[in-house]
């Protein structure tokens, strides 16, 4: 029996059981792998797929793979990383392309450009600083704004003695609105603005587009990555898939986007 596996946004194997059970005890399938077999209808994460795994014994001697599939039903199309039937795409090497990304998957060969591989491209500390930056300033500088236009006329007038609760309501009026910021956009394009400017996304550790509810995760776990000196955002100048803490936690890679 063969299995395929997506590794780093593109499709790899075929491995026959016992080396898939060795790739799942070494840690490189997780249980969000996509991986698919004959008689699977479609991919699917390990931690689905395990249920319907044979054991060795049912392989008989070696566990060897079906010499009659070559290929996979579906392919990870290496441009738009997406899943397709390999029927509808074209291979360049161990690349898959499909029909929609074909013509600009041509005019680069014809151009000679840098192709595509399905490797990760991962961002540095820098171009992430700059990102959040960015960032910073779309959601910060209208804030700032409405901040004084607000509160410096108050002053003028002179506050009352009894307390007021307006600053309060307006920072936390700023970190619900950076909440929903972060998390439509990352949810819905896989980038905020910020990160759109500098050619980032953020993406699974298998190169495929986060949703709302990872998004929605990733936001609260940056502000631990935030506490004790910003210790969690440094760390990615020091990591080899350049992972802030809130990346290990979410298991998320930002990366450059391609084209």
């Amino acid at each position: 029996m063969s299995w395929y596996y997506v590794e780093q946004g593109a499709q790899a194997g075929p491995v026959n059981n016992e080396q898939f059970a060795e790739l799942v005890r070494n840690g490189k399938i997780q249980p969000d792998t996509l991986v698919w077999r004959e008689g699977m209808t479609a991919w699917m994460p390990y931690r689905e797929a395990r249920v319907e795994s044979p054991s060795p014994s049912a392989l008989g001697p070696g566990g060897g793979a079906n010499p009659a599939m070559e290929e996979a039903a579906e392919a990870v199309c290496t441009e738009c990383g997406k899943l397709f039937p390999t029927q509808d795409m074209i291979r360049h090497g161990k690349s898959h392309v499909c029909a929609n990304c074909k013509p600009v998957f041509i005019q680069k060969l014809a151009e000679g450009a840098p192709m595509n591989t399905g490797e990760l491209n991962y961002a540095g500390f820098w171009i992430r600083f700059a990102a959040k930056f960015l960032d910073g300033l779309i959601l910060g500088v209208p804030f700032m704004v409405v901040f004084f236009l607000v509160l410096i006329p108050q002053a003028r007038t002179g506050t009352p003695t009894e307390p007021n609760f307006l600053p309060l309501t307006l920072q936390f009026g700023f970190i619900f609105i950076q909440m929903a910021y972060q998390i439509f956009f990352l949810g819905k394009f896989g980038a905020t603005p910020g990160k759109m400017l500098c050619k980032l996304k953020v993406v699974t550790a298998e190169g495929e587009r986060i949703g709302y509810g990872r998004a929605t995760g990733r936001f609260f776990s940056e502000i631990l990555s935030g506490m004790i000196c910003y210790i969690g955002y440094i760390i990615v100048a020091f990591d080899g898939q350049k992972r802030a803490l809130h990346d290990y936690i979410c298991n998320t890679r930002v990366i450059y986007k391609n084209g």
